[in-house]
């Protein structure tokens, strides 16, 4: 995929995103769909070959700077991109964003910072990020995993959950405690962000991973990971000892447009998906598109994902614009999430029985959508950032 940053006017789909937006359903349609659908059904993982067909279309690259062998370009594009991919496979659209960061990387020498984004780009260093814990999922305040000096490295020790693609990356970012002790008034100080650099497809000597059974987001494995004194150099820091909080808070609104594009995407290939089985499926010698309450459905179903998407265009735009948009971006990951689960859920109805089998891609995109409502934040975390912003924050 060739592109460049672009000067768009504010929220406009251009012909040059345009044609990104087509060359990416393209790919997804053609390599991915296919992919999916044989390997989704059996568990199976995302393979080689599709993750390198992806980096040659810099899908890993979209908002890494062109001095660095990225794109160049921003969050519009790197969610138009999201979108088309999840329309075929979530698991897919996610992949990308494993080579899309740039969180702390300002701290790095320029060299290294060249070095780690140079090949983020091209697909050749892919992260995975290790925050939540057994105990701990969206206050990360409470994290216990501990990182303490060891001479001129870290020592890891502690436990994280709901890490994916753990087995897979280049590198995975642990998020752990590296002050001796919590500050009570203040528990969310005093986390840093550690890349812990391991073998593609293993994991490193006191490190052990176990994977985490789930219902859906099949093609890579999700992981328990259980530290014990991993060793780490010492400059093997993301942004600044200490505050790893304020690092991912940073990079909240980026990541929660993310999760609304792959939100939009399950639901608008189960929207094309139930038109095209409403006019094939017949029953009373007609085809049951010609039925109001399917027509109604299918009505329906639409206008939510072109809601959905025009929210989306907006906060993405407010974040390339650089302007705060915390609470929107709050707005468009509640809101999509929550419309992504009931337009899968009708596919599903329109389906009837053949929407709960293996059969038909419905029933993948459902378990999908259902958990976008989870990661990144729940949607009662959105409800809570949403309502504070504009109701105040309580006290407790």
């Amino acid at each position: 995929m060739n592109a460049k940053p672009m000067n768009a006017p504010p929220g406009l789909m251009t012909e040059e995103r345009r044609m990104i937006k087509e060359t990416a359903r393209e790919f997804a349609i053609n390599e991915i769909l296919p992919v999916a659908n044989e390997l989704d059904p059996v568990e199976g993982d995302i393979p080689a070959e599709l993750m390198q067909k992806m980096a040659d279309l810099g899908f890993f690259g979209i908002i890494i700077p062109e001095q660095y062998g990225g794109l160049g370009l921003g969050a519009f594009e790197y969610c138009l991109v999201t979108q088309e991919l999840s329309r075929a496979w979530m698991s897919a659209a996610t992949l990308i964003r494993h080579g899309n960061w740039l969180m702390g990387t300002e701290t790095l020498t320029e060299a290294k910072r060249r070095d780690l984004l140079g090949r983020a780009a091209k697909g050749e260093y892919l992260s995975a990020l290790a925050m939540s814990e057994p105990q701990t999922g969206s206050d990360i305040s409470n994290i216990r995993t501990r990182a303490r000096r060891d001479g001129d490295d870290w020592l890891i020790t502690g436990n994280k959950y709901w890490c994916t693609f753990a087995d897979g990356a280049d590198c995975i970012i642990v998020i752990a405690r590296t002050e001796p002790e919590i500050d009570a008034a203040h528990p969310h100080r005093g986390l840093t962000a550690l890349m812990v650099d391991k073998p593609r497809g293993g994991f490193l000597d006191g490190l052990k991973g176990t994977p985490i059974p789930k219902i859906g987001y099949f093609g890579w494995k999700t992981w328990e990971l259980a530290f014990d004194n991993v060793r780490v150099p010492g400059d093997a820091i993301l942004g600044e000892e200490g505050r790893a909080f304020y690092l991912m808070a940073e990079s909240l609104e980026v990541g929660r447009a993310h999760t609304a594009a792959r939100a939009i995407g399950l639901a608008r290939g189960a929207l094309e998906d139930s038109i095209a089985y409403a006019q094939v499926r017949e029953q009373f010698g007609r085809p049951i598109s010609h039925f109001q309450a399917i027509r109604f459905k299918i009505a329906t179903m639409a206008t939510e994902v072109e809601a959905a998407e025009a929210l989306l265009h907006h906060v993405c735009t407010e974040i390339d614009s650089g302007r705060r948009c915390d609470s929107e971006a709050a707005m468009v990951k509640y809101f999509a999430a929550e419309m992504a689960e009931r337009v899968t859920s009708e596919a599903i109805q329109i389906h009837g029985g053949a929407g709960y089998t293996k059969h038909h891609q419905v029933e993948r995109h459902w378990r999908d959508a259902r958990l976008t409502k989870i990661f990144e934040g729940t949607s009662e975390i959105q409800q809570r950032i949403i309502s504070d912003n504009l109701l105040g924050r309580l006290r407790d």
